[in-house]
């Protein structure tokens, strides 16, 4: 699969929500989290509605506007083709990463590897923060591989789903 990486356009803000909550299907059912399918559309299923595109496209377009402090760019499957992924972050008193998804059928291609040195160029050495879910043990290699690394620090995102703090120095 040939896929392109840019930044996304404010068309784009209706695809990015629907998008989210299928990579969040695909990925984060665990029955011993207590996280099924009702939990993930009811907890996630904001991100698909009028509400959240708006959303979407507020924070495309300030990207578009101060790209120094926000950074966004989607994956598609083709040039001009449809989102398969996004990676989007912030800049603040840190650098924090999120969101980064990518449809299941797109990984393990190098994809994600150069969504990530693409943000990482945009940090510019800064130290970068994540949040990621505990038993995503792939997302957690991934952030490994590319020099991040566990604080010890945990939340309970909505009461149910285990994440970690992950940290990459400057």
């Amino acid at each position: 699969m040939t896929c392109v990486i840019e930044p996304p356009r404010p068309e784009d803000a209706a695809s990015l929500g629907p998008l989210q909550l299928r990579i969040w299907l695909q990925t984060y059912p665990d029955e011993a989290a207590g996280i099924d399918e009702a939990w993930i559309r009811e907890q996630r299923g904001t991100a698909a509605t009028e509400e959240g595109v708006a959303g979407w496209r507020e924070f495309i377009e300030a990207a578009e506007r101060r790209p120094n402090l926000s950074f966004c760019r989607v994956v598609r499957s083709g040039v001009g083709s449809e989102v398969v992924g996004f990676l989007c972050g912030r800049r603040g008193e840190a650098v924090s990463l999120g969101p980064m998804y990518l449809l299941e059928e797109v990984r393990g291609h190098g994809v994600g590897g150069r969504l990530m040195d693409e943000f990482l160029a945009w940090a510019g050495g800064a130290p970068v923060r994540l949040w990621v879910t505990e038993y995503n043990a792939g997302a957690v290699r991934f952030y490994e591989r590319h020099g991040f690394r566990a604080t010890g620090e945990r939340e309970l995102w909505r009461g149910r789903l285990p994440n970690v703090r992950m940290v990459r120095d400057a």
